[in-house]
């Protein structure tokens, strides 16, 4: 039997007391806060959803397959290409890692969107799983690029958040998948706020102190790619620097696995309608999943960016803002 670390009781005891002390659902409120109360959110690192809060984003109204395919057509797009949907994951069983758990980057290709449309519709219409499945899930600044037309159905800043960050958004993405489509649990240094513009969408949540819980550990890097040439099987690849990657290897779909004090974690579950607004905290992991046809849009905030200004280095109240957007 293992030796418990001398680090567990004090971590149980956190854990333990950080749930005695805030909620395991997420706030909701029926109409956005006002710049004062979206700062104090921030400040206390708390997620919270407005319901209705992009309710007259003009995407609202129009994004649909078919608006969409007539708008982009057969633009070039950036597709991620995996054979679960799982893109930026750690895979345990790969042959390439001879037990050892792999991160597994996505196959990256380039297609019209047109074809890409139809091939995530295909994966829709199947009764069983299929393989590969295509995601669009850059985070480059595309839709001022490849998907330009969608732009002017997105605000360019929420107001709430304009104001308070003292600044406009950086960056605009646009994500297309289907229900097969998932991220991950992982945590990223941004504010950000989601929209949901079409179908439903969920999210899996945990707060930073969950970080004793989801097990991150150093995992060697690899990428999905063609088997034998043909685009019909992928196959995982180690990198060839032999780098390695700081990642959760614990799974919320899998609770009793590689658990630890994950049991004492409380997973937090948050379904968005369409033209719901969510507010996900810097540094929270979060794990989301597609369900069907939807539609998604966020604004993103770099801590970073804050921590220079705390320094003195940015002017007093400025951040960085970003917008992102999906479909999917």
């Amino acid at each position: 039997m293992p030796t418990p670390s001398p680090l567990s009781a004090p971590l149980s005891a956190l854990l333990t007391t950080y749930h005695d002390l805030n909620a395991s659902q997420c706030a909701a409120f029926s109409a956005a806060p006002t710049p004062l109360e979206f700062m104090r959110h921030v400040a206390l690192n708390r997620p919270f959803v407005v319901r209705g809060g992009a309710g007259e984003w003009p995407a609202l109204r129009r994004w649909d397959e078919a608006y969409l395919r007539a708008k982009i057509g057969a633009r070039s797009v950036e597709v991620a290409v995996t054979p679960d949907g799982r893109a930026d994951a750690v895979v345990h069983d790969a042959p390439c890692g001879g037990g050892a758990p792999i991160f597994a980057k996505p196959l990256e290709t380039r297609m019209p969107f047109v074809a890409l449309l139809a091939a995530v519709r295909a994966q829709e219409s199947r009764t069983t799983p299929a393989s590969p499945v295509y995601y669009a899930q850059t985070q480059n600044n595309n839709l001022p690029s490849e998907y330009a037309p969608l732009a002017p159905d997105v605000p360019v800043s929420i107001a709430f958040a304009d104001e308070a960050l003292q600044r406009a958004p950086d960056a605009a993405n646009f994500w297309l998948g289907g229900s097969r489509s998932v991220t991950a649990l992982h945590r990223d240094g941004y504010e950000n706020l989601y929209a949901c513009v079409v179908g439903r969408k969920r999210f899996v949540l945990l707060p930073p102190v969950a970080v004793a819980c989801v097990r991150e550990r150093d995992v060697r890097g690899g990428r999905y790619a063609w088997a034998d040439g043909s685009e019909s099987e992928l196959e995982l690849r180690l990198d060839d620097d032999g780098g390695t990657i700081p990642f959760p290897t614990w799974d919320p779909d899998e609770p009793g696995v590689r658990s630890g004090l994950a049991d004492l974690s409380r997973p937090m579950e948050v379904w968005l309608e369409a033209g719901d607004l969510l507010y996900l905290p810097a540094l929270w992991y979060d794990m989301d999943y597609g369900g069907g046809f939807h539609a998604m849009a966020s604004f993103v905030r770099d801590v970073g960016n804050l921590a220079d200004a705390g320094r003195g280095s940015r002017k007093e109240g400025e951040g960085a803002e970003g917008l992102e957007g999906e479909a999917t």
